[in-house]
């Protein structure tokens, strides 16, 4: 088994790492890391191992084999180079950092250590957008014209361990709100349902519900793919009444709606008026009745047990970052922002 460290403690851990590691066969939960001391012996105790309130102390256990490093997002970077450094494998929350250079250094030492770096974006193990990218990839729809996808739900508040005081309001700490903690997850799924990169952003990125918030809140953007096929990306902190973590793809010969209907996880809707619906199981959700196991941490014990490039590398983590920083530079700018291969042109 894969012994495994928690560096933080907060929702995302309690939600996700912590109850996934616990069930996961191959890994044992053998450390938690947290500076609110109370939380990390409260977890501790409820998990079964030992308590650390430093990650610099926690790295030094030669036992831990990998870490999660569920941090606010300033973070991410140093605790990830710091913890590949001292030979451990590592999985890192979104957005994997809070600029491309950092990402790049995070990269670097995973290469130069010769450890695993996986990014944790779930949605790519979602089965009905497992199941439509089958679809696409087998070319069912035709030429694909259009996209639109959405997530937005009533905030951070509502979950966050710290409340309306949560760090992911300051802009120091977390470097960029809804766009970070939302958006990027949808920049990623839609580089890997269409099997190609983003090209070209247009954006608007505001603060307009969180009255305590410095970074954004509410995010519309344009994004256009290498090929040409253009849609709508949203991010928002202010669906107060029901979560939205819908995508719909438009095609030649018909359209895809994942995550929309109540009833099917994916319709699948064709030009000659047929229509197929899957039931595929629920997406991830906080509330209760919803996925419970994300499949991020199965994935992640496998690349480390069979020697795998892990499913979400740092490089794919990097080209999704990517997208939210030209984001943020084009709603600046008031300008249409290049990509090339996850760097800004």
């Amino acid at each position: 088994m894969i012994k495994v460290g928690i560096i933080g403690c907060g929702s995302i851990a309690q939600h996700r790492h912590l109850p996934e590691y616990q069930q996961n066969q191959e890994t044992e939960i053998a450390a938690v890391c947290d500076i609110n001391q109370l939380r990390a012996d409260q977890i501790a105790k409820e998990y079964g191992a030992k308590a650390y309130y430093s990650y610099e102390e926690l790295l030094k256990d030669p036992e831990i084999e990998a870490v999660s490093v569920c941090t606010p997002n300033y973070l991410h970077a140093p605790i990830t180079i710091a913890a590949l450094n001292s030979g451990k494998h590592v999985l890192c929350e979104k957005p994997m950092a809070t600029s491309l250079e950092e990402a790049e250094q995070m990269i670097m030492a995973s290469e130069k250590n010769g450890k695993k770096l996986m990014i944790a974006h779930n949605q790519r193990f979602v089965r009905s957008h497992e199941k439509a990218r089958e679809i696409l990839e087998k070319g069912e729809l035709g030429k694909i014209y259009s996209f639109r996808t959405a997530f937005g739900h009533p905030g951070p508040e509502t979950w966050s361990a710290d409340g309306t005081n949560s760090w992911f309001f300051k802009k120091e700490q977390a470097f960029i709100g809804a766009m970070g903690d939302l958006g990027v997850h949808k920049t990623d799924l839609l580089r890997f349902l269409l099997g190609e990169e983003i090209e070209e952003v247009a954006a608007f990125v505001e603060t307009s519900s969180k009255e305590n918030a410095t970074v954004d809140d509410t995010a519309v953007c344009v994004l256009k793919t290498e090929s040409g096929i253009i849609g709508t990306l949203a991010a928002s902190w202010s669906y107060v009444a029901k979560e939205d973590n819908s995508t719909i793809i438009y095609g030649e010969k018909g359209i895809l709606r994942m995550e929309e209907s109540p009833e099917y996880s994916l319709v699948a809707q064709y030009k000659d008026g047929s229509v197929v619906n899957y039931s595929l199981g629920q997406i991830q959700t906080n509330d209760s009745g919803g996925q419970i196991d994300s499949r991020v941490i199965a994935k992640f014990a496998e690349c480390i047990l069979n020697d795998e490039e892990p499913a979400v590398s740092g490089e794919e983590g990097k080209r999704s970052l990517a997208v939210i920083i030209a984001a943020l530079k084009a709603s600046e700018t008031k300008k249409n922002v290049s990509l090339a291969n996850g760097v800004l042109a």
